[in-house]
């Protein structure tokens, strides 16, 4: 047989070979991603993170309006499970993927709310050292100071009284309330662009 089409059947059949497994691969994703939805559709959140574990290094193989469903499922589970240091990163990675999407600002603002709580009482623990009263006053207006645009985002979108008085009362804590004045027209800027629903397709 000619050099040339040795060379050439050679190459078929490996790139062949090379396209079935990477379909197989694909099928297998697909198959996990699917048994990880129902899981976490049944709030079985235990099995779903042990899951989600295996998924998350191939999480990027996923179509894009998958992956980001993926990471939001799995940072509610987290966060369903007390666990919200790990379901932060997730949540950070939706709102890059759709930063419309205020229901993932909406968490996000409490995980660092709940952060922000954690270093006032540290604040006031710690009075009578001004070191650490300083840098624990630090970590809390910087956790503040995070939560806030979530929460603002939150009430463009979704809004309700409770959540303004909050982020009213987080701005004077950080002694900022110049910025409650400036608040109605940033939370109107916003309100044109929210996504309340992750879609699959």
């Amino acid at each position: 047989m000619h050099k040339l089409l040795k060379s050439f059947i050679f190459g078929a059949l490996v790139l062949t070979v090379s396209v079935n497994a990477k379909a197989q691969a694909d099928g297998e994703l697909s198959k996990q991603y699917t048994e990880f939805k129902i899981l976490n559709s049944t709030k079985s959140n235990a099995s779903a993170i042990e899951l989600g574990k295996q998924l998350l290094p191939q999480a990027d193989k996923l179509p894009d309006n998958s992956r980001v469903i993926f990471y939001n499922m799995l940072a509610k589970a987290y966060e369903e499970e007390k666990q919200p240091d790990m379901a932060q990163p997730l949540y950070e990675k939706v709102i890059v993927m759709q930063p419309d999407y205020y229901v993932a600002h909406l968490a996000l603002g409490h995980i660092y709310m709940q952060k922000a709580n954690q270093e006032g009482t540290l604040v006031n623990a710690s009075k009578g050292d001004k070191a650490a009263y300083q840098k624990h006053l630090a970590a809390y207006t910087a956790l503040i100071k995070t939560a806030i645009p979530h929460l603002e985002k939150v009430q463009a979108c979704d809004p309700y009284d409770d959540n303004l008085n909050l982020i009213k009362k987080l701005y004077t804590s950080i002694n900022n309330a110049a910025a409650i004045s400036t608040l109605d027209a940033r939370v109107k800027a916003m309100s044109g662009k929210c996504v309340d629903i992750l879609m699959d397709k």
